[in-house]
């Protein structure tokens, strides 16, 4: 969401100094007593004081400005996957949220048996969420557990909230 939030910003940005400096321009050639070609008040002024609601062009407009503004605000609210995880409130220090998936699954394909682990780390509050997924013999799952432990003990990691395994058996996909 960092990289959209941005481009919507340059956006944004690029938009309201475009139009000032348009508006800039404009207020000087006025000032001057020049003619003021670059924005003809009467047909702009004309079209927005002559515009009523019934108009499909109107309702047009209102309805996507409502629509886009919803979907700003959709996507602002979601709750999005984050980058770094942070290891301690007091010190300030963050791990990559992929460089931990990384360790974790390496961690469960060390267990014998266990292929092809894959991790995905979420977090809620202060506790760190590991989801294992593998392919391997179910009745592996505390071993992958323990593994899993192990490897967020040497990571430092803050309190770990349940660590979800799921083994399946070989030949399903992962």
């Amino acid at each position: 969401m960092r990289t959209a939030n941005r481009v919507a910003s340059v956006l944004l940005a690029a938009t309201l100094l475009a139009g000032g400096a348009l508006l800039a321009v404009q207020a000087l050639l006025v000032t001057l007593d020049r003619p003021a070609p670059l924005l003809a008040r009467t047909g702009w002024y004309d079209t927005l004081t002559s515009a009523r609601w019934r108009d499909p062009g109107v309702r047009a407009a209102a309805g996507g400005a409502v629509l886009l503004g919803l979907a700003v605000l959709a996507a602002q609210l979601r709750r999005w996957t984050p980058v770094r995880l942070r290891v301690d409130e007091r010190d300030g220090w963050y791990l990559h949220r992929r460089c931990v998936e990384r360790r974790l699954a390496d961690a469960a394909g060390t267990v014998p048996g266990v292929r092809r682990a894959r991790v995905r780390v979420r977090r809620r509050g202060a506790e760190w969420r590991p989801r294992v997924r593998a392919t391997g013999d179910p009745a592996a799952r505390a071993e992958v557990e323990f593994a899993v432990h192990q490897e967020l003990h040497r990571l430092a990691a803050p309190r770990t909230g349940r660590i979800e395994v799921r083994l399946l058996p070989r030949g399903w996909p992962v």
